[in-house]
This record gives C-alpha cells, sequence and structure tokens, in this order.
C-alpha cells in the first residue's frame, strides 16, 4: 500500500524479567508524560500487564510489559507523524530498563513491514541463527526497532525424569505431572455458592511448600497406596534454566521471527539489502530464511493484480474481436495500453509516487478506458468506409476530424473528474480550515454548507485520500498519453494493416 497518514501510532514497552507490576505502571506513566509533551498528540491510553502479539492478533499477559496507544489531531501529515516517532524513540532512550518498540496501525495482517522467519528445529541453533540474522540487521539502513522472539528467555525449572525409578514406584510420569500440578497450580475440589453465583474452591499446598525449588523437591508424588511417602526429587532432577520467551511454529516447523520497521526508505530496497545478507550466510542443512510480513503479502497482491490485469486485457479483446468482427482491429486498438503504461510511470515518477496494489488495480481500470477513444475513432472509420464507400484514407482523415471533438472531451471530464482524487497526495487541511473560518458567519447555514462539500471535494482532506491518490494518477497519466496515441498513431496502424482500400 502506498505510504499514507494514520493519525495513530503504538508503543510496546518491555521491562526486564521479573519487574513487578508497580514499576511497570510508573514507567508507562513516565512514557505517557513524555507523550503528552507533544504538540501533535491528541489522546493517550495504556494497558499495563498485558501487550499486542506482534503477529497482530492476540497478546501475551505479563507484569513486565505495557503498551501505550497514541492518538494525533487530525490534519497531522505522514511526514509529522514519523518525526513524531523519532522524537519520542529519542526521549524514551534515557528511560533506564526499557525496552521499546513503534508499531502503526496495518491493513497487513502483519503489524510490521518486515518480518524475516528463521525456521529450523534445534532451538539453541535457531536462536544462534536468529541473533547473527538479527545483527546483520541492525547493519542495514532504513531499519529500526529490530526485536526477535528467540531473544529475552524466562527462566524455568525444568524436571527430568528418572523413567526407570518411575517405573519401579508402579507410576507413570503423567500421573506424577498431574500430582505436581495439582500441588502447585491447584484443584477445584467444590463449589459453594454466593448469592447468585458458584465460586470454585481450590485446593493447594500451602504457599511456604511451594515457593522455591527445595519445597517442590519435597514434594510427595508416591501414590496414597504406596507403603512410604516417596519425594520428587527421588524420581527426578530439577534445575532451574533459562528457557525460551515462546516457541512459534508455522507450518508446523519451529521459527524465530525477527521484525523492524522501516525509517526513509521504501520497501523493495531494504528487502533487495536483506537478501543479500541471507544469501551470504552459511545455514545448516535443516535451516531456512525468508522475508515475510508485509513483503509477503505484497508479493502475494502482485501476483494476483498481474493475472487480473492479464485477465482484463485479455476479456477486452474478446469483446473487440466480437464487435468488430476482426482479428486485426481489436490489436490496432489495443496498442494504445503499452503507450499508456508510459504516461501511468512517468506521471508517478513526477509525483513521487511507487508501485503499490492501489497503482494495480488502475491499471486494471486503465485497461478498460483507454481503448474507449480509439473505439470510437475506429468504429466511426469502417462506418465511413462501409456506408459511405469513402476510400480508406480519406476516411481515416475524415474520421480523425470529426471524433477529435468527442474523445478530447471524453479524456477532460475523465481527467478533471479524477483530478480532486489525485490531489489527495497534498495535505490541504490548513487550507480547508482556512476557507472554513473565513465562510463561517459569511454565509448562511446552507449555503455554507454546501459551499464547504463543493471545497472537501476540490482539497480532498479525508482519512485514507493518500491511498486513493496513486490510483486516479495511474488513470490520468495513463488516458492523457493514451490519448495523443489514439490521435496520431492508432490511424497510422490502422491504414498499414488494413489491406482493403
Amino acid at each position: 500500500m502506498p505510504a499514507h497518514r494514520q493519525g495513530a501510532f503504538s508503543i510496546a514497552v518491555e521491562m526486564p524479567l521479573g519487574t513487578p507490576l508497580a514499576a511497570t505502571t510508573q514507567t508507562i506513566q513516565a512514557i505517557e508524560r513524555l507523550v503528552r509533551s507533544q504538540p501533535e498528540v491528541r489522546l493517550v491510553y495504556s494497558i499495563v500487564g498485558t501487550q499486542s502479539a506482534s503477529g497482530g492478533s492476540g497478546g501475551e499477559e505479563r507484569e513486565n510489559v505495557g503498551e501505550v496507544n497514541v492518538v494525533l489531531h487530525e490534519g497531522i501529515i505522514r511526514d509529522r507523524e514519523i518525526a513524531v516517532m523519532d522524537r519520542l524513540r529519542q526521549m524514551i532512550v534515557e528511560i533506564p530498563a526499557v525496552d521499546t518498540k513503534f508499531a502503526r496501525p496495518s491493513l497487513f495482517s502483519s503489524r510490521t513491514p518486515i518480518e524475516v522467519e528463521v525456521a529450523g528445529y534445534n532451538l539453541l541453533s535457531l536462536q544462534m541463527i536468529a541473533g547473527e540474522m538479527m545483527a546483520r540487521m541492525q547493519t542495514i539502513t532504513g531499519l529500526t526497532d529490530i526485536k526477535t522472539t528467540s531473544e529475552g528467555g524466562t527462566p524455568e525449572v525444568q524436571i527430568r525424569f528418572d523413567r526407570k525409578r518411575v517405573a519401579q514406584m508402579g507410576t507413570t510420569i503423567n500421573a506424577i505431572g498431574e500430582i505436581i500440578r495439582n500441588q502447585v497450580q491447584g484443584e477445584v475440589a467444590t463449589q459453594f455458592t454466593r448469592g447468585d453465583r458458584r465460586v470454585d474452591i481450590r485446593v493447594r499446598a500451602e504457599e511456604e511448600h511451594r515457593s522455591t525449588v527445595d519445597d517442590l523437591r519435597r514434594l510427595i508424588i508416591s501414590p496414597n497406596n504406596a507403603p512410604s511417602p516417596v519425594p520428587l526429587s527421588v524420581v527426578a532432577d530439577l534445575q532451574v534454566e533459562m528457557g525460551p520467551a515462546e516457541i512459534r511454529r508455522i507450518d508446523q516447523e519451529r521459527v524465530a521471527l525477527i521484525s523492524a520497521n522501516l525509517v526513509g526508505r521504501s520497501l523493495s530496497a531494504v528487502v533487495a539489502d536483506l537478501e543479500r545478507e541471507i544469501d551470504q550466510m552459511e545455514l545448516p542443512a535443516d535451516f531456512s530464511i525468508k522475508v515475510g510480513g508485509q513483503n509477503e503479502e505484497q508479493q502475494r497482491s502482485f501476483e494476483s493484480m498481474q493475472l487480473a490485469i492479464g485477465l482484463a486485457i485479455f476479456l477486452v479483446y474478446l469483446v473487440m474481436a466480437s464487435q468488430f468482427e476482426s482479428l486485426v482491429h481489436p490489436f490496432v486498438i489495443m496498442f494504445a495500453i503499452p503507450f499508456a503504461l508510459v504516461g501511468v510511470f512517468a506521471l508517478l515518477l513526477i509525483t513521487g509516487q511507487t508501485i503499490s496494489v492501489v497503482v494495480l488495480i488502475g491499471l486494471i481500470m486503465l485497461a478498460g478506458i483507454v481503448v474507449n477513444n480509439a473505439i470510437v475513432l475506429i468504429d466511426y472509420i469502417n462506418t465511413l468506409r462501409r456506408d459511405e464507400g469513402m476510400p480508406k484514407m480519406e476516411a481515416i482523415a475524415q474520421g480523425g476530424r470529426v471524433r477529435l471533438r468527442p474523445i478530447l472531451m471524453t479524456t477532460s471530464t475523465t481527467v478533471l473528474g479524477l483530478l480532486p482524487m489525485a490531489l489527495g497526495i497534498f495535505n490541504f487541511q490548513p487550507l480547508v480550515k482556512s476557507i472554513e473560518g473565513a465562510l463561517d458567519g459569511v454565509l448562511s447555514g446552507q449555503v455554507f454548507t454546501a459551499v464547504m462539500a463543493v471545497v472537501g471535494m476540490l482539497f480532498p482532506v479525508g482519512q485514507g485520500a493518500e491511498i486513493r491518490a496513486p490510483m486516479a494518477i495511474t488513470v490520468i497519466g495513463g488516458l492523457v498519453v493514451s490519448t495523443l496515441v489514439t490521435l496520431v498513431l492508432i490511424p497510422t496502424l490502422y491504414s498499414l494493416t488494413d489491406r482493403k482500400e
């Protein structure tokens, strides 16, 4: 999608492991004060103890995480949005022991533009390769807020059972695991009624008997019919080790996800640098790295749009072939399409727009629009030759003279109709506000509303104007050039391809 203003962004905040909820709340409040100091900010609200998932759905609940959501004033252009985020990044860095990640609302399922997927089975190797990839990404210009799901592991108690001793006790590891769970987390034994509610009664070991690793070692795990109580330490070895923060799988394969935001560079340029870095890495046979995220979704969109454009051109040719009862004349008419692309790319270059899904949608529209003028011209020339018996060259000259005005009128009305949409790449908010302030009180209510509606059509300021603008620019550029081609080259090609005099 083309770059556009969104008027909001979020800051994911993570404190060191073990940070209590109260300390996390104080840090979130400090960040809120920094955010409110920015004049562009209209609203700030935060969540402490939870954080949106990097993939855009669900989330995680921990005492050391939180999220600050920021809403900006209306009319703030995209460059100022980026500037606000950059200022806040520099200010938040001064807060100790805080890890942040900025994100803007996304039309894709991925929250960040860049997501690198490192896939493999061995967790240790996966973390090492992800760390190397992350280090390489930090050297690429245009990437910021680089985070990976393989970092920030949490301490956990790992229990390794002696299977022979467990078997000698006449029990199973699953049964022992259930006993441990019931004593640590508890088991709902019954319920009692409080008013119209039924409240669970959970039974578990007292806190002083389950607070430390030594307490877990002394937990009695033998069955009730055992001749003597057996502590957990007899059949298992307990160690505190760092475990992974999360184990993520894509298509049944373990994956470490490295995400990043873009600053000052296009998605395609950064992806090209990433792919060069990936090609330089020496990976084990059972590991792979690919660039996913919005880039992957964009590639799928481009592929489907290319198919749609090809299908649209083919259908246009079939319709014209059936109407003209000729296989040659539709080719002459469709000769305007390649020249229309010249106008499209030229105007996109002049306005500084990049090729996006919206541009491809505009190309699909253009495939049906640019042939209209050529159809009008060729059809009139055929009518003169068929009904009036006019010679070919005379019919071409007569058709050009008669159809010149309708062709120019059709093109002009289409271009002028799309011009307000194309102007959406500019920020007209200050101009519209000035006009509104000047006319307010001078015109009556209904007249003022009507005038401001016209002003709004001429100078678009609504949300998403930057998204619609490239589609209008595509159609305008292609239509203007194809009109010139229709008036000059199409008659020439007609005279060369039609052998009948």
